[in-house]
């Protein structure tokens, strides 16, 4: 018996068949990937507006079950840029432990779509949506860099996109040359390492020289103003303690918008990592699994004052470039981040600023997609329209409202496809039973006058009830009997059946006979259940068309010799 909750940790089930060799792989995978991911990791926490070690904190914690827990043998789950902007968002907005309860929400609103076998369902979010507001958000992070990359003397930084390039443009007179020019050799770093050598993470590359360069000029050039990680954050290697959360309903209420908008970012994100993986490995990850292990990562995290946590596309690939076969891999990538964080954080205050500036600059260039959204601009307007929207309301607005309004738009140009797809046609006289179907036999039945054949081709939902409607009132002379052939209906609404009840109720007041043809195993059931069937009577639904016409000849016949 299949159970209803579909959980099943690639982890279980991996170490079933694990062996040495498969251990070293996973061991120097995760070696690898954990500095990798170091950069990233604080850069991403500074970003956001928390501090480097709730960067590491989050890609530790939330890495490890991820990994543990997680659909996917080779997802790297922490910190990614996505989260960057509605993260701040909401510290600016609600503080740092709205931050920590809007996560938490979150990670329960995800293990609910995994409870409730909602993996498969994300995907099919419309591709325009995720282009769009990726690329938003990538032109939102670079937006954010600017101050530190050109080392700008401000107070204070403006929140929205517009005041924000109005504010540096007023303080560009202010510009730190030597930090503009660590930020610039930074990014001339990472983008030309991997032309040296692909296994050698280029931001790590970046941040271990420029953090040199930027000690020896201050130590012993006596150049000053290049501001680092220590000159803004009290950096400190403490384990923290795990810390309540004060939950009341007016809290939920006022957080529950942003918190879903992490839990549905976070569903895509990593489900399109794990998918993305599975073409390179030839494996198939568990995407309600995926969402579980992703939801549990989240609610833990915000206990240690950590920032959402997701799969990473960038640190997968490097997991499956370096020979990551399990998620044991992934455990080993948060345990060398831990050994990070315990030994090695003092020397993370010596960093520049302006260096992970272009570490972040590197990143929305990489996220921005911008060659993808170059080929969508030809694809059909409407689907350029919701992509350009989403993006303008992602840098304008923000992500909540650009996922919301996205999405409305795309339910909604869905509903206008579907329902200008859905043909109705009106048939007299004679009806070819082949006709529509592959069949090379011709069965032709002669239709009684007084007769006539309306068959729905499509959808019989709330988009196209009131296009049937439409077409029923102009129709001329009354008949005596109408079939309605729903071969082609693969299934019926509440609102169809609402239009179909007060068809056959109108119908039967003018004293004509309703026949359903062709009505599908679904659609009857549904029929049913409505008790829609009591209404038209049991005997007038009929599973064929041949059955139908007779029934509607018979039943013309009969009415005529009454009159």
């Amino acid at each position: 018996m299949k159970s209803a909750l579909d959980f099943q940790p690639k982890l279980f089930s991996a170490v079933r068949n694990y062996s040495k060799e498969k251990f070293i792989s996973d061991l120097m995978a995760g070696l690898i990937v954990g500095i990798v991911a170091l950069p990233l990791a604080i850069a991403f926490g500074i970003a956001s507006g928390v501090s480097p070690e709730k960067g590491l904190i989050t890609a530790i914690i939330g890495g490890f079950i991820v990994s543990f827990l997680g659909g996917s043998n080779v997802q790297i789950g922490g910190p990614t840029g996505a989260f960057i902007i509605i993260v701040y968002g909401i510290i600016q907005n609600y503080g740092l432990e709205g931050l920590a309860i809007a996560t938490f929400m979150a990670g329960l609103i995800l293990v609910l779509m995994g409870c409730f076998k909602l993996g498969t369902i994300i995907k099919f979010i419309p591709y325009p949506i995720v282009i769009g507001f990726t690329s938003g958000i990538a032109l939102t992070i670079f937006t954010t860099q600017i101050k530190d990359l050109f080392g700008l003397t401000m107070d204070t930084v403006p929140a929205d996109f517009i005041s924000k390039w109005v504010a540096y443009f007023d303080s560009f007179g202010t510009i730190n040359w030597p930090s503009l020019m660590i930020g610039l050799a930074s990014i001339l770093i990472i983008a030309y390492t991997p032309r040296i050598s692909r296994k050698i993470p280029g931001s790590l590359v970046a941040i271990i020289l420029m953090t040199v360069v930027v000690y020896i000029l201050r130590e012993f050039a006596g150049i000053s103003g290049i501001e680092t990680i220590g000159d803004r954050f009290s950096i400190s290697n403490d384990v923290p303690e795990p810390q309540p959360l004060h939950l009341d309903m007016n809290t939920i209420n006022l957080l529950l918008a942003p918190a879903f908008t992490i839990a549905l970012l976070g569903a895509i994100e990593s489900l399109l990592s794990a998918t993305v993986a599975d073409g390179v490995t030839g494996d198939r990850h568990n995407s309600n699994t995926e969402l579980i292990g992703q939801g549990v990562a989240n609610i833990v995290v915000p206990f240690f004052g950590g920032i959402p946590v997701t799969g990473a596309i960038a640190r997968t690939m490097t997991n499956i470039n370096n020979g990551g076969k399990t998620p044991v891999a992934g455990m080993v990538h948060a345990v060398v981040l831990l050994l990070i964080f315990l030994f090695l954080m003092p020397l993370i205050k010596l960093v520049p600023m302006s260096c992970l500036a272009g570490v972040l600059i590197i990143v929305s260039y990489n996220m921005s997609g911008w060659r993808t959204v170059r080929s969508l601009l030809k694809s059909p307007k409407s689907d350029v329209a919701v992509l350009v929207i989403t993006f303008v309301l992602t840098v304008v607005f923000n992500l909540t409202i650009a996922i919301e309004i996205g999405l409305l738009l795309a339910v909604l140009l869905f509903l206008r496809r579907v329902s200008e797809n859905v043909q109705v046609s009106v048939l007299r006289d004679e009806l070819d039973v082949a006709q529509g179907t592959e069949s090379s036999v011709h069965e032709t039945l002669d239709i009684a006058k007084g007769v006539e054949v309306y068959e729905i081709d499509g959808p019989f939902f709330f988009g196209v009830a009131t296009k049937f409607d439409d077409i029923m009132r102009t129709m001329g002379d009354k008949p005596l009997v109408r079939i309605i052939r729903m071969r082609k209906v693969p299934f019926i609404d509440s609102t169809g059946l609402h239009n179909l009840e007060i068809l056959v109720e109108s119908s039967h007041k003018e004293n004509i006979h309703v026949i359903l043809s062709g009505v599908n195993e679904r659609v009857h059931e549904t029929i049913k259940h409505s008790e829609l069937d009591k209404v038209i009577g049991e005997e007038y639904i009929c599973d064929h068309i041949t059955k139908a016409v007779a029934k509607a000849n018979a039943l013309v016949l009969e009415l005529k010799k009454n009159k």
